[in-house]
């Protein structure tokens, strides 16, 4: 089928910071690898050097198989793309390539119908059929069949804005693992689905004879579809990479175990060090004694100074080290209330109390309503000024929700939103420096030492002078949590927060929402993650609203948990 080999892959930032240092591991042929470490590791640099985006400083990279590819905002580009522009940057290169000219071709024929634009739509046809254009709409058809229900011809001009998140992701995957392409580069491709979008994904991998390298930090996705595991793990010189042979049930295991025996090498090393040392200075006394010692005193310098050119064992990856400071404050007893509360189009009334302290996990399936609904909390509800107090944004400005019925904040509740897509135009071009010493109409600055010592905090100050758009996922996910904690707000509204989060990053967030002295209602697929929560409140497809005192998952459960 195909496989894919990385050997000895280096690269430097424009900046001249080593990123990659010497990165080695194969991805075998039909096996399911997952490449993880933390948020600015480089793991969406490597994938761009693999997929020949990039070139490394040193080192070769051999990919044998057609390559397909997902990246990890796919779909984020311009506004007016529609279904077919997605199915096209997901298919073979060639196809690709001449469903695009035979676009270009028929917008030039509309504009100038003469012999050079009918002669060059006619290339554009026998081109698209050469390829395999015709044959590869048939795939397209099944594709939208199953992700969207409808066929292709209904759904090519579809504007690519009107599907949700995990439709444009469940979209292209479809086209990925039933199209020609022996080997995928997924980056982050369970983004934005929902459970059940995660589940058929995990069977898809297991079943795919496909060779598949993904980065993922879906801790169930890791331990139900991953054969084997790579981490990049940063350092002063870039970052390197470990290899795990197992699956994600024994990857901790397996780090402690390698923790461990990195730190006793380096033990005896030390020791063994000291002891060259000591025995140098021994000699040296003796030989200025007696010259007889003096050979023997030239041998042992020889030997400890190839003893230091052979250098000390690996060392030990440092420790991602967060601190995340969630304060929150008290507020009145109900921090949420809804009565008669209908999301226009979406879900029939319901009626809601959150209390002062609640772990609100709100569930459910794309398209369901979930991120409406915090929306509209996070604009201070259908009535900030209204009979439980005073509401103050905190966050971007939002776009009004469409509704009936009254959704009302309690006393000194200050809503503090994360949005799931990361958009945050007002922050385009601004470094994070700039943007926490600075603030802005919704947040005071600070002094930039105090800026940087909370960069630091989050694990962030390397990246002071980036620009907020030039961050990874992970890095904008974090800087969002940052933002949050210095609002104050006492209702966190987080939207899919885990979603681009390192394994480290997602526990210190567990940690800090534990220690979080408010109420959090939070919009997650992350079953992990969930499992924190003591409340789950689950929006059916079928547009009623329920409480379970479970996460639950799908459409059967949310009906016995009606029941």
């Amino acid at each position: 089928m195909g496989h894919i080999d990385i050997a000895a892959v280096s690269f430097v930032l424009p900046d001249g910071r080593p990123l990659l240092d010497e990165v080695t591991f194969r991805v075998a042929e039909g096996k399911t690898t997952a490449l993880i470490g933390q948020n600015g590791a480089g793991k969406t640099t490597l994938l761009r050097i693999i997929r020949g985006e990039l070139a490394p400083r040193s080192g070769v990279v051999t990919i044998d198989g057609g390559l397909g590819v997902m990246d990890q905002f796919i779909g984020h580009g311009d506004a007016d793309q529609t279904v077919h522009d997605l199915l096209i940057a997901v298919a073979p290169a060639r196809v690709g390539a001449a469903a695009r000219e035979l676009e270009d071709a028929e917008a030039a024929i509309i504009e100038h119908d003469d012999l050079d634009t009918q002669m060059r739509y006619a290339a554009a046809l026998a081109d698209y059929a050469e390829a395999g254009g015709y044959e590869y709409e048939t795939v397209w058809d099944t594709c939208t069949v199953a992700a969207l229900g409808i066929p292709f011809a209904r759904a090519r001009y579809r504007d690519l804005g009107t599907l949700s998140g995990g439709e444009q992701k469940r979209l292209a995957l479809e086209a990925l693992l039933r199209g020609p392409d022996q080997v995928l580069l997924l980056d982050e491709p369970d983004n934005y689905l929902d459970v059940p979008g995660k589940r058929w994904l995990e069977e898809r991998l297991r079943e795919t004879p496909k060779t598949v390298l993904l980065v993922s930090h879906d801790r169930e996705l890791l331990a139900r579809a991953a054969d084997r595991i790579v981490t990049l793990e940063a350092g002063g010189a870039g970052s390197t990479a470990w290899v795990h042979g197992g699956g994600f049930g024994t990857y901790h295991a397996a780090r402690e175990d390698r923790m461990a025996r990195l730190d006793e090498l380096r033990r005896r090393w030390d020791e063994q060090h000291a002891k060259l040392i000591r025995f140098v200075a021994d000699m040296k006394a003796k030989a200025a004694a007696s010259d007889e010692f003096a050979s023997r005193y030239r041998a042992a310098q020889t030997r400890l100074r190839r003893f230091e050119e052979a250098g000390p064992p690996e060392e030990r990856p440092p420790a991602q080290n967060l601190d995340l400071r969630l304060r929150g404050a008290r507020t009145g007893k109900r921090a949420v209330v809804a009565e008669r509360l209908e999301l226009v189009g979406l879900m029939q009334p319901f009626d809601l109390d959150v209390w002062f302290g609640d772990r609100v996990a709100v569930l459910g399936s794309n398209g369901s309503g979930k991120s409406h609904f915090l929306r509209l909390l996070a604009r201070g509800g259908t009535d900030p000024d209204g009979l439980l107090g005073h509401v103050t944004e905190v966050g971007a400005a939002l776009e009004p929700v469409a509704h009936t019925g009254r959704a009302v904040l309690g006393a000194r509740v200050t809503p503090g939103w994360f949005a799931q897509t990361h958009r945050h135009p007002e922050y385009t071009g601004r470094s994070l420096l700039d943007v926490l010493h600075r603030g802005d109409d919704r947040r005071p600055g600070m002094p930039r030492d105090a800026a940087s010592s909370a960069l630091d905090r989050y694990g962030l100050v390397r990246q002071a002078e980036q620009t907020f758009d030039s961050l990874s996922g992970g890095q904008q996910a974090r800087f969002q949590v940052l933002l949050l904690e210095l609002s104050g707000a006492t209702l966190l509204l987080l939207d899919e927060p885990t979603d681009n989060l390192d394994l480290v990053s997602a526990e210190a967030l567990e940690d800090a929402l534990r220690r979080f002295e408010g109420t959090v209602l939070a919009v997650t697929h992350d079953r992990w993650f969930a499992r924190s929560f003591d409340r789950f409140i689950v929006f059916g497809s079928d547009g009623r609203v329920v409480e379970s005192d479970e996460p639950v998952w799908d459409e059967k459960r949310v009906a016995r948990a009606r029941g």
